[in-house]
């Protein structure tokens, strides 16, 4: 049995950059992927926004994070030729019910660590985007936008250029501990059995399900999978946007907001729509075009003038939650063995946003919390 230091299960935006950060510090590192491409579920379906900081609850690891992650996430796309942008962003408050809501968040987001929120009238506004209906907004200039498959490659560069490896169409089956390591169980084309110092599951929308197949793993540990589906909507036409448009955030996630990307062609969402597949294999990932309406509505409380029709169908995502509808939303988890008990093991649950701004900073706490 071939035996190396650690195992990474799982190559997206959230895997490859433990798997960096673990051969960076000189641990010969795998990183298994199920599919034949790294990033196919959340990494490569999301808004590819690089978050400031903003909304989550002081002291979370969404937070600290998101706040640490950003500015490392800037430094590296600077570093290794990423392309990404900071566009900043406008939150913006469409009636007086809302208004007192813009000053809590720009509390929240001091307490945070996010001091460049600057408050905007309705006439400073129309002067940086004269097609947005508001009474009031927050701009946020260290929010932007990268291109997140260019990050992964980058990730995975660095990943093999320290000596790591990224195995594709290596899905994970079982983790057992033998006296001094953990010998994990691969299936595939070639089957076969590594044993591991330490093993990190960074499996996304699959992690419960790897963490299922850990023996001596508590199934109190094992937190149920919830998925909370968001689709998005393309502009036919360019928008007469340079700004990020967000609506005040909702229960389950941010609202309709307005993304732009690289090339500056405009895309709306993500809605919340609750699914519950029986694996994240059984996801079906296409747009209800009738879903249009609901986006026009929301979409026309900050930009009246969305011309009628002009939304398309583009794509969908699927967030791995913790909570059930309805529920707060909740941290980030970093389950290792002060929770568990069983030494050399990480498990992450429910890594959604702001896990792609997030995710150098996350590599770091874990390999930390391994290695300490």
């Amino acid at each position: 049995m071939d035996r190396v230091d650690a195992v990474v299960i799982g190559a997206g935006v959230v895997g490859l950059a433990i798997g960096r950060a673990l051969a960076r510090r000189g641990l010969e590192t795998i990183v298994l992927e199920r599919a034949n491409a790294i990033g196919t579920g959340t990494s490569s379906r999301n808004s590819e926004v690089i978050h400031a900081g903003i909304y989550y609850p002081a002291g979370s690891l969404k937070a600290r994070l998101c706040v640490g992650g950003r500015e490392a996430l800037y430094g590296y796309c600077e570093t290794h030729g990423v392309e990404h942008r900071r566009c900043g962003k406008l939150l913006v408050a469409t009636n007086e019910a809302q208004r007192g809501k813009l000053e809590q968040i720009r509390t929240q987001a001091a307490v945070n660590g996010v001091h460049d929120l600057r408050p905007l009238d309705a006439s400073q506004v129309r002067a940086l985007e004269p097609e947005l209906a508001a009474i009031a907004a927050l701009h946020s200039p260290s929010t932007g936008i990268v291109d997140s498959h260019g990050l992964m490659l980058a990730l995975q560069g660095d990943l093999e250029a320290a000596g790591g490896a990224l195995a594709l169409l290596s899905p994970f089956v079982a983790l057992e501990r033998d006296s001094d390591a953990h010998v994990v169980t691969i299936g595939g084309d070639t089957p076969m059995q590594l044993a591991a110092r330490c093993v990190v599951n960074a499996a996304g929308l699959w992690a419960p399900a790897v963490a299922a197949r850990v023996a001596g793993l508590a199934p109190a540990q094992v937190p149920l999978a919830r998925y909370a589906k968001g689709n998005y909507f393309s502009l036919a036409g360019r928008a007469p946007f340079t700004h990020l448009i967000y609506p005040i955030p909702e229960a389950a996630g941010l609202g309709v907001h307005l993304t732009l990307d690289l090339a500056g062609q405009a895309r709306f969402g993500p809605d919340v729509e609750w699914i519950a597949p029986a694996t994240p294999d059984d996801i079906d990932y296409r747009v209800d075009p009738d879903r249009a309406t609901g986006f026009e509505a929301a979409i026309r409380a900050y930009w009246p003038g969305l011309p009628g029709g002009a939304l398309q169908p583009a794509y969908s995502g699927v967030r791995p939650k913790l909570q059930s509808p309805g529920e707060v939303a909740h941290d980030f988890v970093l389950q290792g063995p002060a929770e568990h008990g069983i030494g050399g093991l990480m498990n992450l649950y429910g890594i959604e946003s702001p896990g792609l701004t997030s995710s150098l900073a996350l590599a770091d706490e874990v390999v930390s919390r391994l290695t300490a």
